[in-house]
């Protein structure tokens, strides 16, 4: 029932911006927590970031200062990308799991979006 949807992504040349969104709908005891996630060709699925049902956030080292999570009233998700760099290059996940902390482990997210493209060139 839980159902999300990314959108957001494109081309962008290094130090661009970009903001991913995702629509989240289903019920919202199975969306406690929401994150982002990405994965670039021959690597491993990477957490980007997370915010947990109470409002914490999580992000991977390699995004802080640089990307913002956010969610609003309706728990749509949202990623706000600046400075971004070729090593960003990936296609991004939103995610939703009834775990209740932020996390970026991804084995504990039970529903996933199928993905929008980010790619920055040099």
């Amino acid at each position: 029932q839980v159902q999300l949807v990314e959108s957001g992504g494109g081309s962008v040349q290094a130090g661009g911006s970009l903001r991913l969104s995702c629509v989240v709908s289903g019920p919202p005891y199975n969306t406690y927590c929401l994150g982002w996630f990405r994965q670039a060709p021959g690597k491993e699925r990477e957490g980007v970031a997370s915010i947990g049902r109470d409002g914490e956030i999580t992000y991977a080292d390699s995004v802080k200062g640089r990307f913002t999570i956010s969610q609003d009233n309706a728990r749509n998700l949202y990623l706000s990308m600046n400075g971004l760099k070729p090593e960003d290059t990936a296609m991004y996940y939103c995610a939703a799991t009834t775990f209740r902390i932020a996390t970026l482990v991804a084995s504990r997210y039970n529903y996933w979006g199928q993905g929008t493209q980010v790619s920055v060139s040099s």
